[in-house]
């Protein structure tokens, strides 16, 4: 049965981040994800975590400055010291929150650059940090995101994200499958998840269109999550979404497993 992680980067947006964790607890998700936890203490979370009971699935590599509107810096030649001196600090508080997986960003494509340069960029630091992050028990991921909420993200596709694994050429990568960003960039959802599911670390959804909850749009959730349970899949489901309204006013979708569980 999926175990589902909220990603608190969109849900239960009314109260700060470490409020939301003990919002995420009282309506029954096992676990948290979120885009950057740097911003806080990690003991703090530390402490949220333990006091309610939920686990840290999943969080991003430092992605550069977000507010500024990066989103990840793994493709950006001239970043790659920033980039490498991030998984320190990502290995620093993956084992204070006992986090077991980090995704890496790869990055918007500047203006003009060279593909092939950014493609040996990324591939590049992602064969550097995957063999850090392994010896300190942290699995890697990375994420393909479609170009129409991102026009200019450098991984788009599962067939570019393998390319790039093919470059890098190391254990302790894979891919993080977000069903939402993949029925925009590519549809064929669950054959191609199936094709890929050994090379699959983590999982996301949302509905599409208007990234809301599962059961507001086209993607049929309920024949995913048995698809899920059929292919074996064990990891966290990551829920991305922007609620309609309030999330907890939202969560009827995720009632009958929460009954089943």
């Amino acid at each position: 049965m999926p175990r589902f992680a909220a990603n608190l980067s969109f849900l239960y947006p009314e109260v700060p981040l470490i409020e939301r964790i003990g919002k995420a607890a009282a309506d029954g998700f096992g676990a948290v994800e979120y885009v950057s936890p740097y911003e806080l203490d990690k003991d703090v979370i530390a402490d949220a975590l333990t006091e309610t009971g939920v686990v840290q699935a999943l969080f991003n590599l430092p992605p550069g400055d977000w507010a500024a509107g990066e989103r990840g810096i793994g493709c950006l030649p001239d970043r790659v010291e920033e980039f490498r001196r991030g998984i320190d600090t990502a290995i620093d508080y993956a084992k204070a929150l006992k986090c077991p997986t980090v995704n890496c960003l790869a990055g918007l494509a500047p203006t003009g650059a060279d593909a092939a340069e950014l493609d040996r960029t990324l591939a590049d630091n992602l064969a550097y940090a995957a063999p850090r992050l392994a010896d300190a028990g942290i699995a890697l991921v990375f994420e393909p995101i479609n170009r129409r909420d991102m026009p200019t993200y450098h991984v788009s596709t599962t067939d570019h994200a393998e390319r790039i694994m093919a470059m890098a050429g190391v254990d302790n990568l894979k891919i993080q499958y977000d069903f939402y960003h993949m029925q925009i960039s590519q549809g064929d959802l669950i054959p191609t998840f199936e094709r890929l599911f050994d090379r699959i670390g983590h999982v996301q959804v949302a509905d599409n269109p208007g990234r809301n909850e599962p059961g507001t749009g086209e993607i049929n959730y309920g024949f995913i999550f048995a698809e899920l349970d059929r292919l074996g899949y064990a990891g966290w489901v990551g829920c991305e979404y922007k609620p309609k309204t309030t999330t907890t006013a939202g969560l009827g979708w995720m009632a009958p497993y929460l009954r089943r569980a």
